[in-house]
């Protein structure tokens, strides 16, 4: 399976100009290809993660990344997609969102070594004086056919600036700019951007008179279906940052193994692409669900985060909430296969106790209390009769057992309450 096949059997190719092109140039050519990012936030979200994961592989595949964030559109605001006219943002806080969006896109895409080029739009358009860019450009521009644009067409009775109509000529200004300079030749984006990246192609060839080809794909729109919205929120409706101050390494893991059953097949296809695609095919249809979404999550924080962030945060999930597959039957070879509850133990908060503390034996109440679990022995006694409280996996049913030093044999005992209370009780 080549790359381009690859990426179809994914589910990552919704619209081509030219498929045979596409593919053959993908498998015998090394091309520059680019996609681009408007620095409307200061963070991306897991929304924005589609077109990573495609120009991820295609890195992977020997194909040569153009990373574009734009400082100049990104000051217009794309009208695709939208009801209303973006907020009008600085030119500072333009800039600001420009370095934060490329370091966010650093931890996905390898722009070190000439394997990528990171580039700001704002260089060259930024540059351009009025009535060159409409003399030159603006004239190989037919109005019919923007209007004809759905991001246009929807906003024609709500009303649309000429700032916004003028962002398809922008854009694909963006694709011939970057055809001439660097031989880009190929352009990825969402499915909302076909008519902008379509603008882009017909320029080059109309600036070249027919001579130079330039294609573009779409990848197809991520819904939940559970909710009907475009895939990035939480369950509390609240947006997945990959902003690592926004949104922790452990509340992005749990987004990912939150996830709806009816999506988990298409978000292993889609987002555990360092996973060979039969395996993720076997693991989505394996009869444990959620072994399944622990892997998505873990392979998923992996790229985001890193992998000593993903082992960490599926080990403190484990310890809250429990494993789904504590014996890793199930067969992967995500590197989440190397770890087992033994390693959630060592990572447990701890509470030391000493020998004198329980020379006369301590109670399960009271230290349930002492690890801060409990705020009262009483409240202890109503978790310990309601049978939440465990001891190395072993239900504590008698309020009144008591540990002695006999019970630490082995240096410590973790201590449970309830799904998501875990102590590990050390003696020392």
């Amino acid at each position: 399976m080549n790359i381009y096949q690859e990426l179809k059997a994914r589910g990552f190719i919704y619209q081509e100009t030219d498929s045979a092109l596409i593919e053959k140039k993908l498998t015998t050519e090394k091309v520059v290809f680019y996609c681009g990012f408007d620095p409307t936030g200061d963070s991306l979200h897991v929304g924005h993660l589609l077109p990573v994961m495609a120009m991820r592989m295609l890195q992977k595949a020997g194909h040569v990344p153009t990373v574009l964030v734009g400082g100049a559109t990104g000051a217009i605001g794309d009208p695709s997609g939208r009801s209303t006219a973006r907020n009008m943002l600085t030119m500072e806080t333009v800039a600001h969102n420009v370095e934060c969006l490329k370091s966010q896109l650093a931890r996905f895409i390898t722009l070190e070594n000439g394997e990528a080029n990171f580039v700001n739009n704002y260089d060259w358009l930024g540059q351009i004086k009025l009535l060159d860019f409409l003399r030159d450009i603006g004239s190989r521009f037919s109005v019919n056919r923007m209007l004809a644009q759905k991001s246009v067409e929807s906003r024609m009775e709500n009303g649309l600036s000429f700032l916004e109509f003028s962002y398809s000529l922008l854009q694909g200004y963006d694709f011939y700019h970057l055809h001439k300079e660097y031989n880009c030749t190929l352009e990825i984006g969402g499915q909302d951007q076909w008519g902008n990246m379509v603008a882009g192609t017909e320029l080059i060839r109309r600036m070249y008179d027919e001579e130079q080809q330039a294609d573009c794909l779409t990848i197809p729109l991520l819904m939940n279906p559970a909710t009907g919205q475009k895939f990035g929120k939480s369950a509390g409706g609240t947006s997945v940052w990959l902003d690592l101050n926004r949104t922790s390494a452990f509340d992005y893991y749990q987004f990912w193994r939150n996830t709806d059953d009816a999506m988990v097949k298409e978000l292993l296809l889609k987002f555990a692409i360092e996973l060979p695609l039969d395996e993720c095919l076997a693991i989505a249809e394996q009869p444990n669900i959620n072994r399944a979404k622990e892997i998505l999550a873990y392979e998923a924080t992996k790229l985001a985060h890193g992998e000593a962030a993903a082992k960490d945060a599926y080990l403190a999930a484990g310890s809250k909430f429990g494993f789904a597959d504590p014996e890793n039957l199930v067969n992967t070879s995500s590197t989440i296969s190397a770890l087992s509850a033994k390693d959630a133990v060592a990572s447990l908060p701890e509470t030391a106790v000493s020998a004198d503390d329980i020379a006369e034996g301590v109670t399960v109440p009271r230290l349930l209390v002492i690890s801060g679990i409990c705020k009262s022995t009483s409240d202890a006694r109503r978790l310990i009769q309601g049978g939440a409280v465990s001891l190395d996996d072993v239900k504590v049913t008698d309020v009144n057992f008591t540990l002695t030093a006999e019970s630490f044999a082995a240096g410590s005992i973790t201590l449970r309450a309830g799904k998501k209370n875990f102590r590990k009780v050390v003696l020392k």
